[in-house]
Parts: C-alpha cells; structure tokens; sequence
C-alpha cells in the first residue's frame, strides 16, 4: 500500500488494546479458530500446505520461514480486535474526527500574484469526522492510494489552508511528493 494507506493500517494498530499473539502456533490457533476450525482454509490464507498447518497446531514446528512468519503476523493483523477498530473508526467518523501530521510538498492554484510555488512543508492538523468517514469508506470499498492521499489533501485544504472557509476561497491544494504521513483517532 501507500503512505496514506500505511498510515491509516498504523493508526488502526495503535487502538488496539492487546498485542497479537507472538509465537507462530498461537497465530495457527488463532486463524483456525477465526475459519471455524478449517485448516484447509488457513492454509490457503497463508499460501502453505494443509500438513503445515497442522504441524504448527500440534507443536512439531515452531519457527516458520521469514516468509510464512510475514503472512502470518499479516493474516492475523486483519482479524485481530474487529469490534474495538469499529468502535475506534465509528468514534472518529462520528464525533472525534482524525488527526493528520504529513510532510509533503504542498502547491497552490490560486489567484495571479500570489505564492503558489510548491515547496516541502509539515502540516499538522485535525480533521473533522467527515473526512474521516469519506478516508474509512473509501479503503472499505478498496480505494486507490491515490484517491486516499486526495481526500486528505482535501480535508487540510479545507481545515489547515483555507481555515474552515475564512481564507483563500479559491485555493486549491496539490499534495505531492509525500514524505510520510502519519494518522490517528
């Protein structure tokens, strides 16, 4: 994924309220649990053979391959906690909104005569809960990082640039050049 994409998976990891499970049977359990007993199907989540499965179940492996130790962290990450991440998106969609901290090169298209040379900056900024109702549907229904970063530029044109419509009515603002991006709710 992409910056904007990395840093919404980030800020999901920082509500969690429990770490996931550190060795790699105890990630086994847990995905079999989650496909109601089926180690056919984890197997093919992981990309491994069914026998592999069973051998971290019943203990005879213990330390899986950098690979399978990536899909695995990865796989179980997506189904850890799912009430308190929707509780955590609701609550920021709803009434808290998101903060957003990015540096990037910020350009304008404003009026003639005024500064719109582009140029590195770090913006720090809340955002109200629509924004962040558009950024979590958006990724639900599978936006590109492309669509992602142009909601958030959006929302800090919006609430940082054109200060809640006081300011610069006109202005439009290109984020570009995204050095990171760091979200939370």
């Amino acid at each position: 994924m992409g910056k904007v994409g990395d840093g919404l998976e980030a800020a999901e990891r920082n509500v969690l309220t429990r770490p996931i499970p550190s060795s790699a049977s105890a990630r086994m359990r847990f995905l079999v649990r989650q496909a109601k007993g089926s180690t056919r199907i984890v197997a093919q989540r992981l990309g491994v053979s069914q026998r592999t499965v069973q051998r971290y179940l019943a203990g005879q492996r213990k330390h899986p391959p950098k690979a399978l130790a990536e899909a695995l962290e990865r796989e179980v990450r997506k189904d850890w906690q799912p009430r308190v991440r929707q509780r955590a998106e609701r609550r920021a969609a709803t009434s808290t909104g998101i903060a957003v901290e990015a540096r990037a090169r910020f350009g304008f298209t404003a009026a003639p005569g005024s500064t719109d040379d582009s140029r590195m900056r770090r913006v720090t900024q809340h955002l109200p809960p629509a924004y962040a109702r558009r950024l979590f549907d958006a990724r639900a229904a599978g936006a590109s990082e492309g669509e992602l970063r142009d909601i958030v530029a959006e929302g800090l044109q919006e609430v940082y640039f054109r200060d809640g419509g006081r300011r610069a009515p006109d202005l439009v603002v290109e984020f570009t050049d995204i050095d990171y991006v760091e979200i939370s709710y």
